[in-house]
């Protein structure tokens, strides 16, 4: 593909079932070079509007549910350093980089870093608006303590606006008189982004922090849920799903059982799937095969190579 030019791409121009294997190609070309799963079984359909506006690219992603990951395995495969913010136009979605995750909700913006490792999840259908700058462009060091945050009120709201905007005017043939103020924009959002990070609330973050330790000791319970948790940390259930929050207790038990049996597959190649899965509180090796390849885009088996 190429970048600088206009490029519609769409799942409709190939068989149904080849869909999501091409959809991993468009995204790959639009972006960089990128792993990518269904959320779902059943049929998959994809589109992405390409649009250069001088050194940025702005690309309107319309899309099922799914998981897409950069890892360090295809980081290493290139010298792509490029800085991204998702605008969410439609549906939810999440962005995980740097030891931090941004939910994404409508005008909701996040930015990731391609030279690291990060996750893009989306559960449902969605629109998104991703724009793309060579790092180069920036006069920013060092991104760690940007990536994986939400602007807040302000500049959450006039940045994801003027992009859109700029999209607009961009399929329109007409963003020549805002293409002078997008990178002073972009760069500024950025280093807003860095500096600010709402203070822990401590007593949640102490309930958090003791939910967390329950979980870890109790993987191997499949009955492990949201009242066991919430009865030994002495809290409501309300009061967990609010210290909690964006995310759900369900998904945090999830996400903590794939990492334990990933770290076991890569430290125990030799114990069986099943004994793993057991451990980590999957009831059966189906689901647990199920979970594993939504979480992270392969099998158990492939992980253990890794």
């Amino acid at each position: 593909m190429d970048r600088q030019s206009r490029v519609e791409l769409s799942t409709s121009q190939v068989p149904a079932q080849d869909a999501f294997a091409y959809w991993r190609e468009m995204i790959c070309e639009t972006f960089v070079q990128l792993a990518a799963a269904p959320v779902t079984a059943g049929p998959f359909a994809g589109r992405i509007e390409h649009v250069p506006v001088g050194a940025l690219e702005l690309s309107t992603v319309v899309a099922g549910g799914q998981v897409v990951r950069r890892t360090r395995s295809l980081i290493a495969r290139g010298a792509d350093e490029y800085l991204l913010a998702s605008i969410q136009l439609r549906g939810r979605g999440r962005v995980e980089q740097d030891g931090r995750v941004a939910e994404l909700t409508g005008g909701d913006m996040a930015f990731y870093d391609s030279t690291r490792p990060y996750t893009l999840r989306f559960d449902d259908d969605f629109r998104q608006l991703v724009v793309q700058v060579p790092k180069r462009e920036l006069a920013l060091r060092d991104t760690r303590a940007l990536t994986a945050r939400t602007l807040g009120p302000g500049p959450g709201q006039v940045v994801p606006a003027f992009f859109t905007s700029l999209a607009g005017a961009a399929k329109a043939g007409t963003a020549t008189p805002l293409l002078p103020h997008a990178l002073g924009l972009l760069s500024a959002a950025a280093s807003f982004a860095a500096r600010t990070e709402p203070a822990p609330d401590p007593a949640r973050a102490l309930v958090r922090e003791r939910a967390v330790a329950f979980i870890r000791r109790n993987l191997a319970d499949p009955r492990l849920d949201v009242d066991m948790v919430a009865g030994a940390c002495r809290v409501s259930r309300r009061t967990l799903y609010r210290v909690f929050a964006p995310g759900s207790v369900a998904r945090e038990i999830r996400r903590i059982r794939l990492e334990q049996a990933r770290e076991m597959l890569r430290t125990h190649p030799d114990r069986p799937v099943a004994t793993i899965a057991a451990r980590c509180g999957f009831d059966s090796e189906s689901g647990f095969h199920r979970a594993f390849r939504a979480e992270f885009g392969t099998t158990p088996g492939g992980t253990r190579g890794q």
